[in-house]
This record gives structure tokens, sequence and C-alpha cells, in this order.
């Protein structure tokens, strides 16, 4: 199983590599997602400085919706999603590689990218490493939930607003979570509760995820 994660890890990022536009947008559209909200809000620091995580955290969610249905589209058209699904190795590890790509093409850069972020709505270090550690213990969640909804919607017209239709309310109790372990620390609170809910989170949705993804997949395939 460990060598099926690892062929079919590689295989997905080295095609994500091959369509770096699609990389370059997520991360396009999240930092111009954040960048407009100053504009709009105005340029008082102390605003900025509170909303800051719920803007990057929002950001993050909007840019994530944007790449999931291509998360097994490419695979549905040209038949190989076919072959996985009758194929005798187990389809929640393949499921399961296919969302850990994902999120290392999507919410690993969008992590990085916080710190940058930071930096720009002025936080404070202890503020801005808190918010980039909640960001990378939280992201796999959009992704895992999302696999849900892209999976549902595979090959319907209009698949990416349904998906965003059924994966939305869940994002929320990670957006919640997420943006308040660095709201915490902003007012001299401890963001343990935070990040152990976030946490409990991402290992809930790792566990629950591939199998539900699969059988969406072989729904889709009826």
């Amino acid at each position: 199983m460990w060598q099926l994660f690892l062929t079919i890890l590689r295989r997905d990022l080295m095609l994500a590599l091959r369509r770096k536009s699609d990389l370059a947008q997520v991360i396009f559209f999240f930092a111009v997602v954040v960048t407009l909200v100053p504009l709009g809000v105005g340029a008082e620091t102390n605003t900025l400085r509170a909303i800051a995580p719920g803007v990057v955290w929002v950001a993050a969610l909007l840019a994530a919706l944007l790449s999931l249905p291509r998360m097994f589209a490419a695979d549905f058209a040209d038949g190989t999603l076919e072959q996985m699904l009758v194929a005798a190795e187990p389809l929640p590890v393949i499921v399961f590689a296919k969302v850990i790509a994902h999120w290392l093409v999507t919410g690993v850069p969008m992590t990085v990218f916080a710190a940058l972020f930071g930096v720009m709505f002025d936080l404070s270090l202890d503020v801005t490493l808190v918010l980039v550690a909640s960001l990378a213990v939280g992201t796999p969640i959009l992704s895992f939930i999302g696999a849900i909804g892209a999976a549902l919607t595979l090959g319907l017209r209009a698949g990416g607003v349904l998906t965003s239709l059924l994966v939305l309310p869940l994002y929320i109790p990670v957006l919640i979570f997420g943006s308040g372990a660095a709201s915490a620390v902003a007012v001299s609170m401890s963001p343990t509760a935070h990040f152990l809910i976030v946490g409990g989170l991402t290992l809930a949705t790792a566990a629950l995820s591939p199998m539900a993804v699969s059988a969406a997949l072989r729904i889709a395939e009826q």
C-alpha cells in the first residue's frame, strides 16, 4: 500500500507541475483576495490586524474551492479513473494519495504565502507564526472535504457551483477555529484549544474522507 501511495502521489505531483497555470491560478486568486480586502476596509492598522486571520483563511478557502473541480476531472475524462476503480489495489489508498497531492500543490503554497501577508497586515511575529501553523494544520481539511464534493459532482454540468454549495457549510468549523487560533494569540490567549480542534478535524477527515470519496467515485462511474 505504501508503494501504491507513493506512486499515485508522484504521478499527481508530476501532472500538477506540468499544468503550472492551474497552480499559478490558485496562488494568484489567493493573493488577490487578501490584497483587495485592505483596499475596501481602509488602511487603519488596528482594523487590519484584527481582520487579518479571518481574511487569510477565507481567501484560502475560496482558493481551495477554485481548484476542486480539477481534482478528478482529468482522470475521469481520459478513462484513468475507471482503471483505478477496477484495479486490485484498494481505492481509498489511491484517493488518499490524490488528496495529499492536491494539498501539496494548493495548501502548502498558500501556507507559505501567508507569512508574507502577515507582514502586509503588520502582524506581530507570534501571531504570524500561529496563523501559518493553523493553515498548515487546517488546510488538509479543505482538500479532504473538498474531495468529497468534487467526487459527488464529477461529470455533472455546473459541477463547480454544486461543489461549492456542498462543501462550503462543512468548511465553517475549520474556518472559525483556524482563524481563531491567530486571533487568540493577538489578545494574549492560548491557541492550544483551537489547534486541538483543528487537528482533530484533520485526523477525522483524513480517516473518513477517502472511503466517502471512493463510494462517490463508484457512483459517478456507473
